[in-house]
């Protein structure tokens, strides 16, 4: 059984954990310190354990943005992407919401489709070689 809940800061490492088994550090922690601190943050739970999370922002051109999802890799392909994305567009405090993913992320692109985003642009010199392509969804 899948719940998705506000995460608290006792559950940073958990968190972080978790980002570091996806990224191989923990150049985020204070990334996502700050998101449990501010609100932004949602966590799916599997059980009593986090197995994923969602950060989001809300001023992107005074637009909601997704602005990272990571779901433990042994815990992938069972629809804990779309549960927090699901879950977000129906909490989104504006109509128009953003997400990006690499265009070599080919995984995450077709989690977007799934969930009913559409690309609309790209940009150019983030990771050299790697265009972040970016999808939106109207709520």
């Amino acid at each position: 059984m899948k719940f998705l809940v506000k995460p608290h800061l006792k559950n940073l490492d958990d968190l972080v954990d978790i980002d570091i088994e996806v990224i191989g550090n923990n150049s985020r922690r204070e990334y996502i310190k700050k998101a449990i601190e501010e609100e932004r943050c949602i966590v799916v739970k599997k059980e009593n354990s986090i197995v994923g999370f969602l950060i989001f922002v809300t001023h992107f051109f005074e637009c909601s943005f997704i602005s990272l999802i990571i779901v433990k890799p042994t815990e992938r392909r069972k629809g804990y992407a779309t549960s927090l994305i699901e879950h977000f567009v129906n909490i989104s405090p504006t109509k128009k919401i953003f997400s990006s993913t690499n265009q070599s992320n080919k995984r995450m692109q077709e989690v977007f489709k799934a969930n009913g985003f559409t690309q609309s642009g790209y940009i150019e010199n983030l990771d050299e070689g790697d265009p972040e392509i970016i999808y939106f969804k109207s709520t």
